[in-house]
């Protein structure tokens, strides 16, 4: 009765673990570059009964969690018209921040600010392929445009004066969130152009959130009658423990 508690207890922990993850992907379904989040479970420890036998007899103690993965499929593309606003076709990532501190971003929601650096919405510098902060001339803020190489150009000059760092990465579920839509860089990591890369970078477009509420709505269901189900077994094994205690009387 007591092992049927414990997993009881277990079972409702992760159940309740999956709806804070289904409730966070919910509430970033506008969210722009975010990428929605999945949890596995698997069984705890087994105890054993008896070795007698062919087959053992085992009583399993519950479960835990054994993942919480981030999903990196591409999300849908919105157009805004806005030249500043940039996607990325492919796995590659945008890099902002600082050359001490650079970090990872599929949001390419930038600006240009008075001084002419290309900005995140949250004052983060946007990287070119060498590492460091892109600024546009001046002269050249309302008349530069980012082509689908990632190059930053101006009229009158054959040359780009910036191109965009990209950053790709092997296992994207590997990166840890930093809360903006951001992540942290990988250890040796080197932006490279986005040629390089292999992506495409779209302007005047922002790629929105991977989350489907379709299928969120539908772990909720699942995750709410497994949390039931676990409590259920919590209160059936409360009623024998107290059918035995009523035995003394």
């Amino acid at each position: 009765m007591l092992r049927s508690m414990y997993s009881g207890v277990s079972g409702m922990k992760n159940f309740q673990t999956k709806l804070d993850v289904i409730g966070n992907n919910i509430s970033n379904v506008n969210t722009i570059g975010y990428k929605k989040s999945t949890i596995n479970f698997q069984d705890l420890m087994s105890q054993n009964m008896s070795n007698g036998g062919t087959n053992p007899m085992q009583v399993g103690l519950g479960s835990s969690t054994s993942s919480i993965n981030v999903v990196h499929t591409p999300g849908s593309s919105m157009s805004t018209g806005v030249g500043t606003d940039l996607t990325v076709s492919g796995d590659g990532f945008f890099v902002v921040g600082s050359e001490d501190n650079p970090r990872l971003t599929r949001s390419g929601s930038f600006t240009v600010d008075n001084e002419g650096f290309l900005r995140t919405t949250q004052g983060l510098n946007v990287l070119d392929s060498e590492g460091v902060e892109i600024q546009i001339d001046e002269g050249y803020r309302s008349s530069f445009v980012i082509n689908s190489a990632g190059e930053v150009r101006v009229p009158d000059s054959d040359d780009p004066i910036a191109e965009l760092g990209i950053v790709t990465v092997d296992n994207p579920s590997s990166l840890r969130k930093l809360g903006g839509s951001m992540y942290g860089i990988p250890a040796n990591t080197i932006p490279t152009t986005a040629a390089l890369a292999g992506v495409s970078i779209g302007s005047g477009q922002l790629e929105m959130s991977n989350v489907d509420l379709t299928e969120e709505f539908t772990e909720m269901i699942i995750a709410q009658r497994g949390f039931q189900a676990n409590s259920r077994t919590i209160t059936t094994s409360d009623e024998l423990l107290q059918e035995v205690v009523n035995l003394k009387r």
